[in-house]
């Protein structure tokens, strides 16, 4: 995925270097190139040999070390860099790069590249809060300098707030992003994802298998291609990607509300949630007591979100999810005319390695003229690529 691709990663000083080695680990898995530049506090707490292992070359931490080649060290770094990253960003290296101050290899190295720089900060959350911090940051962001956002929680000072560097993870999603290019930049997109619930008493619910990773792969996607997401989800145990609007709903109702306030400014409606189609006529307003063999129930209908939006849309693009268990093609192509999609993805949640909960899929795409291509088994990342791709050339067609 990022073969070729050239990773300067700046190393300064904190307690967060620990998760700057499986940062490391994650790019070098992904066939990136990296070299590391430490601070010598950085030193301190991990030791660059680790760096050098993992990243599988010289890891430079004194400017003046004598060259192992000819070559002047923090410009040969500067110019070879496709993507400047700082990981972890104390305050100190971000306030020498806001002053222009150089005094050692790696603020050096970052004043002489054209590359982009990321900073991924990390430090106390007053620090991040302090007011001559804020003025650095925003003065770099002013140049086009990036930053990836910390994390809240406890931090190693003991501490509660805002500070803490970004998850591995999201910091090796936001390098991807800035590889892809910007083909969904000032595009909004809305997902839905996960399944619906719908009370039946104080205690009970009503819901379905949906896990809700196919959805959070299309926004992680989507998101890294610079469009600006909206990700609505029912209950699942999965963190939103780093990056977008994030927001969680329980009932098909409440899904449907969600998407009615964003649908008339987006250009697209992925509908890839699982919402429940009927609810309870009334909810018990206390716990169903077992004292009969059999009770009886009555439901209503919700409302259809996808069917509702495909019927008002105007220029927005609308895609579809066709969850089944037979006539695979067939009903895919029913609800793309029922519910005016552009086009569906349509998948057998009983084949094997496929469905709600797996992290693969195998899925046909059917589009509004009826014609279907099928999909080998692929990660659901790799589906939700070929999804946003599709989408990407229609948006640019």
């Amino acid at each position: 995925m990022l073969s070729g691709k050239n990773i300067v990663m700046g190393v300064s000083g904190g307690i967060a270097v620990y998760k700057a080695v499986d940062v490391v680990s994650r790019l070098k898995k992904l066939n990136a190139n990296i070299d590391i530049i430490m601070t010598k506090s950085a030193a301190e707490f991990v030791a660059p040999l680790t760096f050098q292992s993992i990243s599988q070359n010289p890891v430079t931490v004194n400017i003046f070390n004598e060259p192992k080649q000819w070559k002047i060290e923090h410009i040969s770094l500067a110019k070879k860099a496709d993507v400047f990253l700082v990981a972890p960003a104390t305050a100190n290296i971000i306030g020498k790069v806001a002053n222009g101050i150089a005094d050692d290899m790696l603020s050096t190295t970052i004043m002489a590249t054209r590359a982009k720089v990321i900073f991924a900060p990390a430090m106390n959350t007053n620090m991040y809060n302090n007011i001559i911090f804020k003025e650095n940051m925003n003065k770099l962001k002013e140049h086009g300098y990036e930053f990836i956002k910390p994390g809240s929680g406890r931090l190693a000072c003991g501490d509660i707030g805002e500070g803490k560097m970004a998850e591995p993870c999201d910091i090796v999603d936001y390098i991807i992003g800035s590889f892809n290019g910007n083909q969904l930049k000032g595009k909004k997109i809305i997902i839905t994802a996960g399944p619906t619930i719908e009370p039946l008493d104080p205690v009970r619910y009503m819901t379905n298998y949906s896990s809700g990773k196919m959805g959070f792969a299309l926004a992680k996607v989507a998101q890294q291609q610079g469009a600006e997401v909206t990700l609505i989800s029912g209950p699942v145990n999965l963190e939103p990607p780093l990056g977008v609007e994030f927001i969680r709903i329980n009932t098909t109702q409440e899904m449907f509300n969600a998407v009615g306030r964003y649908f008339d400014d987006c250009h697209v409606l992925i509908k890839a949630a699982a919402p429940l189609d009927y609810r309870p006529v009334s909810v018990s307003e206390h716990k169903i007591k077992k004292e009969k063999d059999e009770i009886e129930l009555k439901f209503v209908k919700n409302p259809d979100i996808a069917a509702h939006f495909g019927k008002i849309k105007k220029k927005q693009i609308i895609i579809g999810f066709a969850a089944e268990t037979e006539n695979i093609i067939e009903n895919a192509r029913k609800k793309i005319d029922k519910k005016n999609l552009d086009f569906i993805v349509a998948n057998n949640v009983l084949a094997e390695n496929a469905g709600f909960k797996s992290d693969t899929n195998i899925v046909t795409i059917v589009d509004k003229n009826g014609s279907a291509t099928d999909y080998p088994m692929m990660k659901k990342e790799d589906v939700a690529r070929a999804i946003i791709d599709k989408i990407s050339a229609m948006l640019n067609c």
